[in-house]
């Protein structure tokens, strides 16, 4: 699975920024797109663009920057998109349907394998999207916040996202479940060999004694048995321990 085949889905699926007042944010937008695949930016008549603070704020996603579209409502960056998801910072007494971020995610995604373009919009920093601009949305999406204290910065929101997008992304090319897959475990049989040889080696650097032996390799071998150890990681600690006998040997003047 090749980087290509996670970022194919995500080219489809638009940024629009509606008349951002601040150039910072535009630029941080940037920024926060290119970490998360994504490469589409549409600015709905913005107050300041280009401009210098916008490119510095980008930070390296300057191609994001210079890719941008700049049309003059919202209808025309959205026009031959098929899906829509406007979002807003707080929840609404309305009918459109509600999600969260990673709901978000989910539905921009599974509606790729419809193709089509598709559109995330993200309203004035002050006041959002107005009514208006939402009747022309599908949904609806929030990011659940403090209930006392729920502002977040425009790039921040973007960030949120974005990032949900990249996680769902993974997911449905298949690397989350690759990243998952269970490592070889050691065996019984690697697992006894290594607790002997743990056993000998706390000897030879004697660590052990009479009193504390038996009740010390017993916690030892619940430590390690809560561990899970993987059989690469008994070879590396059994090297280890290899090393540490050798030492204790020259310490004893034993060559």
């Amino acid at each position: 699975m090749s980087l290509a085949d996670l970022t194919q889905p995500l080219s489809a699926i638009r940024v629009v920024l509606v008349e951002t007042s601040h150039p910072g944010n535009i630029g941080s937008v940037a920024r926060a797109m290119k970490t998360m695949g994504l490469s589409q930016l549409v600015l709905v008549k913005p107050k300041t663009f280009p401009d210098g603070l916008a490119t510095a704020m980008a930070s390296g996603a300057a191609d994001v920057l210079a890719s941008a579209r700049i049309v003059e409502t919202l209808s025309e960056a959205i026009a031959d998109c098929t899906l829509v998801i406007g979002t807003s910072a707080r929840l609404r007494v309305s009918a459109w349907p509600q999600v969260d971020a990673k709901g978000a995610a989910e539905i921009l995604l599974s509606h790729q394998q419809q193709a089509g373009q598709t559109a995330l919009v993200f309203g004035r920093e002050s006041s959002g999207l107005s009514n208006s601009e939402l009747d022309l949305c599908h949904y609806l999406g929030h990011v659940p916040t403090n209930p006392d204290y729920g502002s977040l910065n425009l790039a921040m929101g973007v960030q949120i996202f974005a990032y949900e997008l990249w996680m769902q992304a993974q997911r449905q090319a298949g690397w989350a479940d690759k990243e998952q897959q269970p490592k070889e475990l050691a065996t019984s049989a690697a697992l006894q060999g290594f607790y002997q040889h743990l056993e000998s080696t706390l000897q030879a650097i004697e660590f052990l004694d009479d009193r504390n032996h038996e009740p010390f390799m017993r916690r030892m071998k619940r430590l390690f048995g809560r561990i899970k150890l993987e059989a690469n990681e008994v070879t590396m600690l059994r090297g280890t321990l290899r090393r540490m006998q050798r030492i204790a040997l020259l310490a004893k003047g034993v060559k």
